[in-house]
C-alpha cells in the first residue's frame, strides 16, 4: 500500500511547478514582444536590477543571474498568489477576476515597487507598453495561478482557512 504524500509538500511542487510555468511564459512573451532585442540583452536587464550597468558588460555569468532573478520572481509571486487565494475567492468569487487582479498586482509591484528601488531605477512607461505588460502578466502569472489555485483548493488538495 503506498503512502499519500503530506499535503504541504503538494502545495509547495505545486508552486514551484506553476512558478517555473509562468517564469516561461511571461520570459518568452517579453522575447516575443521584444523580438528585435537579444533575448541575452534581455535577460542583462534583469540583471542590472542588482547589478546595475554592469550587467551589460557581463557575459554569461550576467545572464543566468538574470534568468535565475526572472525565475526567482515568478516563483515569489505565485507562491504569494497561491497563499491569497483563498482571501480573493471569497472576495471575488470567479478565478478569471481574480486573475486579472493577479496580474495588475503584478505589474503595479514590480514596476512602481520593485524596479524603481532596483539599479535600474524609476522610467517613464509608455501607455502601449503599460496596457501590453499587464494583458501579459494577466495572461502568464495571472490565469495560470489562479486556475491551478482554484482547481487544487477545490480538489482538497490545499487546506482554505476558515478565517
Amino acid at each position: 500500500m503506498q503512502k499519500k504524500a503530506p499535503r504541504k509538500s503538494n502545495a509547495l511542487l505545486a508552486i514551484l511547478w506553476i512558478g517555473l510555468l509562468c517564469g516561461t511564459l511571461d520570459g518568452l512573451a517579453a522575447m516575443l514582444l521584444n523580438y528585435k532585442i537579444s533575448p541575452a540583452i534581455i535577460f542583462k536587464f534583469i540583471a542590472s536590477g542588482v547589478f546595475g550597468q554592469a550587467a551589460f558588460k557581463g557575459g554569461t555569468e550576467m545572464i543566468v543571474a538574470g534568468v535565475v532573478f526572472h525565475y526567482l520572481i515568478a516563483i515569489l509571486f505565485t507562491n504569494a498568489f497561491y497563499l491569497l487565494y483563498p482571501f480573493f475567492k471569497k472576495l471575488f468569487k470567479n478565478p478569471y477576476l481574480i486573475a486579472v487582479i493577479y496580474g495588475l498586482a503584478t505589474w503595479i509591484i514590480m514596476n512602481l515597487m520593485v524596479v524603481p528601488v532596483s539599479k535600474i531605477g524609476f522610467h517613464t512607461i509608455k501607455i502601449q507598453g503599460i496596457l501590453t505588460g499587464m494583458l501579459v502578466l494577466i495572461i502568464c502569472i495571472g490565469l495560470p495561478v489562479a486556475l491551478n489555485a482554484d482547481r487544487h483548493y477545490k480538489a482538497g488538495k490545499f487546506d482554505i482557512p476558515d478565517r
